[in-house]
């Protein structure tokens, strides 16, 4: 193949994959070439991520790639938001990086406001306080051996590209989400960092997507391999990736997006924050996007509840299939509603128990199937789409007009139904790879293939059909 390829290595909750893509007559022509699990592991007192398997994983990738004697020009990385890990003076990493949804957190925002004050904090990182933040884990391990130790700290897309190429930087996107970055300088928030008394040395420089992170060391070079290719920083949380490749036009601002899956990420594209007292108050949060763009959105549980449930089905020998359910939670009537971001929700022992005692103590009608068990988790997420596109509009110059879906979440048929008639727009439903997408064009934007944004969605658009659903009043 004398085409020019690119490698998207996309880290997700549940799995990983290495995706080649390249361009042919103005379409993005994308193939999976390896894909792979992801687990939590607890180990001693907190719920690790499984690093070293997760890079042996990558070069895994890279090594079939270089097999099917793709041309590769490069790689980017995309992760999960706000975990991360610590180097020491060598280099060396110091314990696996633990994972978000550990409970070590519990508790930290409230001491960390007691230090600095709600409005002014907001004011400048513009990030929504959740316990998962980076700031929270930091916080919570301060005067630990681990942090006195740290040297250098680097985000889940940093550390893979580190141990890529030897050079250790912090991508913008995945700084964002940390709530230590000052949302309009994009760079660091040395005030916060200084208040908060965490170690200022371990905070490296920031790059901004389309940058050369690097080449590959030579060993691994060799062991993969490609060659002493490059390593581009791409919108390196998973969401600025999929969120750059949206396929709509520049010109219209009144698009939101959904970035559905684990986590459901609603929001609009801005060339500002929005630090306003009541976009704090609405729990609105301003990460960094391809193009020192700003993602103005809501966190909100996604399908995390509905992956659990399942799960669970499948623990008791009964596993469900989403082509058996969904139908089924279509024909089901059951009209109650959850808050879906409620903590009973975050991580219970139980997923059906939880959703059961909230039905019972707050006096709605308790699922009695798994179809009614799925409808109530879907429309409840719908409900919640709509809630957050109300408050949405409220901080805008103008509505929005229509609801892009992006993600894995985006095949949810029933969902983005459900979603249409909850918020009365249009949705427009794809690209699934969406994240993969963004991450290939824009290794393609800084080799010279892609011109801009602009082009980027173009191409997109060029190279996917999204399902349009409309909304109705039934």
């Amino acid at each position: 193949m004398n085409k020019k390829v690119y490698l998207a290595a996309d880290f997700g909750g549940g799995s990983g994959r290495v995706i080649a893509g390249w361009l042919e007559n103005g379409r993005l022509v994308m193939e999976e070439v390896h894909r792979f699990g992801n687990r939590q592991v607890r180990l001693g007192e907190y719920l690790h991520w499984d690093f070293p398997a997760l890079f042996e994983d990558m070069k895994q990738g890279m090594k079939l790639a270089a097999a099917k004697g793709y041309a590769v020009q490069s790689i980017g990385i995309d992760t999960w938001g706000v975990d991360f890990g610590l180097l020491d003076r060598d280099g060396c990493l110091l314990g696996n990086p633990v994972c978000y949804r550990d409970h070590h957190t519990q508790g930290v925002p409230e001491q960390v406001g007691r230090l600095i004050s709600p409005t002014a904090h907001y004011a400048t990182t513009g990030i929504q306080v959740m316990e998962i933040n980076s700031l929270s884990q930091l916080y919570s391990r301060k005067g630990s051996a681990q942090l006195e130790a740290a040297h250098k700290l680097l985000f889940m897309p940093d550390l893979f590209s580190y141990h890529l190429t030897g050079v250790a930087n912090n991508e913008y996107c995945i700084a964002s989400t940390s709530e230590l970055l000052d949302a309009r300088r994009r760079d660091w928030s040395w005030e916060t960092i200084e208040a908060l008394g965490l170690p200022r040395h371990i905070f490296g420089p920031i790059v901004m997507p389309g940058t050369l992170r690097g080449t590959l060391r030579s060993d691994i070079a060799t062991e993969t391999g490609l060659g002493e290719i490059n390593v581009v920083a791409v919108g390196s949380h998973d969401t600025a990736s999929a969120v750059a490749a949206i396929p709509a036009e520049e010109t219209d601002g009144t698009w939101a997006f959904l970035s559905s899956g684990t986590w459901s990420l609603l929001g609009v594209e801005l060339p500002e924050p929005i630090l306003s007292e009541a976009a704090r108050l609405a729990e609105f949060t301003n990460e960094g996007g391809v193009g020192g763009r700003i993602r103005f959105l809501q966190n909100i549980t996604g399908l995390w509840i509905l992956q659990r449930l399942m799960a669970e089905w499948r623990a008791q020998g009964e596993p469900q299939a989403f082509d058996t359910l969904l139908p089924a939670a279509e024909k089901a009537t059951i009209d109650t509603i959850i808050p879906v971001s409620d903590a009973a929700f975050t991580n219970p022992e139980s997923m059906e128990q939880a959703i059961v005692n909230y039905c019972r103590e707050h006096a709605l009608t308790v699922p009695q199937s798994k179809a009614e068990m799925t409808r109530c988790v879907l429309q409840s997420l719908a409900e919640k789409y709509r809630e957050a596109i109300q408050h949405l509009n409220t901080l805008l110059p103008q509505p929005v007009t229509r609801l892009h879906i992006i993600g894995g979440g985006s095949q949810n048929a029933l969902l983005n139904r459900l979603t249409a008639n909850a918020t009365g727009l249009p949705v427009l439903a794809g690209p699934v790879e969406a994240t993969a997408m963004g991450n290939i064009l824009v290794q393609a934007m800084a080799a010279g293939e892609v011109t801009d944004i602009a082009h980027l969605r173009a191409i997109v658009g060029s190279s996917v059909s999204p399902q349009v659903f409309m909304p109705t009043l039934t």
